[in-house]
This record gives structure tokens, sequence and C-alpha cells, in this order.
């Protein structure tokens, strides 16, 4: 393994017990690991206090948003010279060979000659009976990449920041996370610009993590369908529209991101509770992404 990999873990309000298990799994992985919070609660200094030295921590004193953290992050394992950075949410279960796999598949494409903005594992919401498929846009269908081969390393067009492993010469690159989009679309939007640039990002079919979607779940029609707040649509409603008006993301992959979009625009409105509230947050959330209004959300 590359002697400088720092593991970033962006924390806000989180569950203890959750955010133990995962710096319990990541001291054996990485050199170091640096927790960024925005503005929690609770004692993250005093909860961190008793941890290995390798645990840093790092606190932006608000609710900044999560890609300002990572930002945060990026910059603290620049100046400490890092080769890779590993991006977390707080909720996160890596397995315990995660990150191994992981590097080996960044440098097995590294040496077939791709250019690798990131690769990322497979992941399991305990809510569902098998793990989320990998996902890219082939034409105006998004094609959902199974793992047929246990060993298989798919290229796809994104990856979620969770559990996602970056060389820091390609953020050299392509830059970091973009901070006005606060919340939602932060992966996305930098993956499509990582292809823009020529980068290729890869899921990793042997490399396995537990993640949570959603806070909660709806059962509909026998399906069990992750379930955001109201808030969380706005942004995500906001900054898929802002990331539409944007010219790098292909002209098919926003064609196709955009009818789901209405799909889900019809969903929420129809299923979620309460009802009202996500008709009306999703819809200020079209109307600022086509304004351009951006970063967090000020209830104006």
């Amino acid at each position: 393994m590359p002697d400088k990999i720092v593991a970033i873990v962006v924390t806000y309000h989180p569950e203890m017990g959750a955010l133990s298990h995962l710096l319990d799994v990541l001291r054996y992985q990485v050199e170091q690991i640096v927790v960024v919070d925005n503005g929690s609660a609770v004692d993250m200094d005093g909860f961190l206090a008793g941890r290995d030295p390798q645990v840093h921590f790092l606190p932006l004193g608000n609710n900044l948003g999560v890609a300002m953290a990572q930002n945060a992050g990026i910059a603290w394992a620049r100046e400490r010279g890092a080769e890779y950075i590993l991006l977390f949410d707080q909720d996160s279960a890596p397995a315990p060979d995660m990150i191994e796999r992981l590097v080996e598949a960044a440098e097995a494409t590294a040496a077939q000659g791709y250019t690798v903005a990131a690769v990322g594992p497979r992941y399991l919401d305990v809510r569902q009976d098998k793990p989320a498929p990998f996902i890219r846009v082939r034409g105006l269908q998004v094609k959902r990449c199974a793992c047929t081969e246990p060993d298989a390393i798919v290229p796809v067009d994104y990856l979620i920041s969770s559990g996602c492993l970056i060389p820091m010469a390609t953020l050299g690159v392509v830059g970091d996370m973009t901070e006005e989009l606060f919340i939602d679309y932060v992966d996305i939007e930098w993956g499509l610009r990582a292809k823009s640039f020529g980068y290729q990002s890869f899921g990793v079919c042997n490399a396995s993590m537990g993640h949570s979607l959603g806070e909660h779940s709806i059962n509909i029609f026998g399906r069990k369908i992750p379930l955001h707040s109201p808030l969380r649509h706005y942004y995500h409603f906001r900054n898929a529209v802002w990331l539409y008006r944007q010219p790098w993301p292909p002209l098919n992959w926003k064609l196709t991101d955009a009818w789901r979009l209405l799909l889900k625009y019809g969903f929420y409105t129809l299923f979620a509770p309460p009802r009202l509230k996500h008709l009306r947050m999703m819809t200020l959330g079209l109307w600022h992404g086509l304004c351009g209004r951006m970063r967090q959300f000020d209830n104006v």
C-alpha cells in the first residue's frame, strides 16, 4: 500500500456508536484519519480525545456543508503530503480489507493506462436485500452494472463519495469539491467534472462497505424506498438543475437525469409524507437552481 493514505470523515450530529465503529475499522487500514465536524452539538473533542494519535480533529464550528468539510479535510491531507484521500460519511462501515482492495484496483487500472479519477466499493444498505449496483449512463438509459465476477472492476460515470479513494494528483488537476452545492450532487458533479478532464472512475466489486441512503425508508408496493427530508430534497433538486446548466456534463446524462428527477418529483409529491412540504421544497429547489441561488438554504 502507498505510504500516505488519509481518511477524511465528515460528521454532523453523528450516532456515536456508528462513528466509533468506523474509526476502529479505519485505524487498521490507513496511516492518518481526520474527523471534520460541521458543528455537531455533541462533545466531539472529548469523544476523540482518548483515541489513537492517528485520529485528528478538525472542527468547523458551524454547518458549512459536506463539500466544504471534505475540502477542509483534503487541504489538511495535502499539507501532510498524502498520496491518496478517502472520503467517508459518519455512518459508513467499510469491510476490514476494503481499502487494500481499492488501492489494488487503483494501481491495476493505472497500470492498464487509465488516468484514475476515483475507485469506490460496492455498498449495502442494511434495509435492502442486496448490494447497490454501480451506475453509468449509455445513450439515454441508466445502466445498472452488477458485479458478474467477484473481482471485476467496473468503469462508471461517478461514485458515491463515502468510501471513495481519490489520488491526490487527480485532485490537483480536476480540483476539489464544489462548495456552493453544500450537500447532494457533490459527488456526481465531481465525478462528471473528472470525466470531462479524461479521468475514469471505477467501481470495485471485491471491496465492500455498509452504508445507509436516506434518513428512513417508505414501503411502496412491497419495495423499501430510501427517503430524505424535505430540506434534503430542496438541495437535491436545486443542485441537479444547477448541474444541468453547466457545460461539462454530457447532454445524454443531463437528459437522462432530468427525466429521473421529474419522476422523483411526482413520486415524492404523491407518496412521501409530509407531501405538501416535500412539494414546496422541491419546487423551491428547482427555482433556485434556475436562478443560480446556491450555498446553504437560509429559509428566505
